[in-house]
């Protein structure tokens, strides 16, 4: 039986009489795309935010390498979140850094992921080439579009090699055609990278096209999980809201 790069179990979360999560559980494998979709407020955001250590879930495990994140204290908790690359969804570059900039910042943070046997120079037109953009090394993100925004973000969150990508609606804000390369760009970072999964996202066709595997939470529970065909052909009415164009 294979065992998980993530898993998620009973995940419990309230802020006062809101429940948000309600023993939510889940399982990424290795060189999986899992994509979680969920309406606003159904606790995704919570989730992610519990899974990097950003917020504490009040009760439950998360274990990354047989690590639990809930139970770690904080330097240990540093050097696990470097195996955990995370798009976030504006972005989130420093705009006064050049992308150049940008992408040296997490190797200056933790220069001991690095081997040796490549400069930061090359370790930068290596993640910049992976998404196409050497060109704009030197450039601020302001002279950049969205879909070009996202791309330096997705090179920075590859940047120390992570075993596990968490991308937060990796397509929100951007048209139609931008979207599409940015979902090809995701299945050819898997490929080349080999790296697990997990997708945040409301975008039907993104969850179509990068999905192994779904999962559907629904106030706070993992309301339905299969793979894209089997959920889109679901006939719970719950589920085939998701599915409505």
């Amino acid at each position: 039986m294979k065992k998980p790069v993530l898993e998620i179990k009973d995940l419990r979360k309230s802020f006062g009489d809101n429940h948000v999560l309600h023993g939510f559980s889940l399982k990424l494998y290795k060189g999986e795309n899992l994509v979680i979709m969920g309406k606003s407020g159904s606790g995704k955001s919570v989730m992610i935010k519990c899974l990097v250590g950003l917020m504490a879930a009040d009760s439950g495990s998360i274990k990354i390498k047989d690590f639990d994140i809930i139970s770690l204290g904080r330097k240990e908790l540093d050097v696990l979140r470097t195996e955990i690359g995370f798009l976030f969804q504006g972005s989130a570059l420093y705009d006064s850094m050049t992308v150049r900039e940008n992408l040296e910042f997490p190797l200056r943070r933790n220069k001991n992921k690095i081997d040796g046997s490549q400069t930061t120079e090359a370790l930068v037109l290596e993640a910049l080439e992976n998404v196409g953009l050497v060109h704009a090394i030197d450039l601020m993100p302001a002279e950049l579009s969205g879909g070009m925004q996202r791309r330096v973000a997705l090179a920075r969150a590859l940047i120390l090699k992570p075993k596990i990508i968490l991308y937060d609606e990796p397509t929100t804000g951007l048209d139609p055609i931008t979207s599409k390369e940015i979902i090809q760009l995701m299945r050819r970072i898997q490929a080349t990278y080999k790296t697990s999964s997990l997708i945040i996202t409301h975008d039907v066709d993104c969850a179509r096209v990068i999905s192994n595997r779904m999962i559907l939470l629904v106030d706070g529970i993992n309301y339905a999980e299969g793979t894209f065909e089997e959920l889109s052909q679901s006939q719970d009415p719950q589920v085939k809201a998701f599915f409505k164009t």
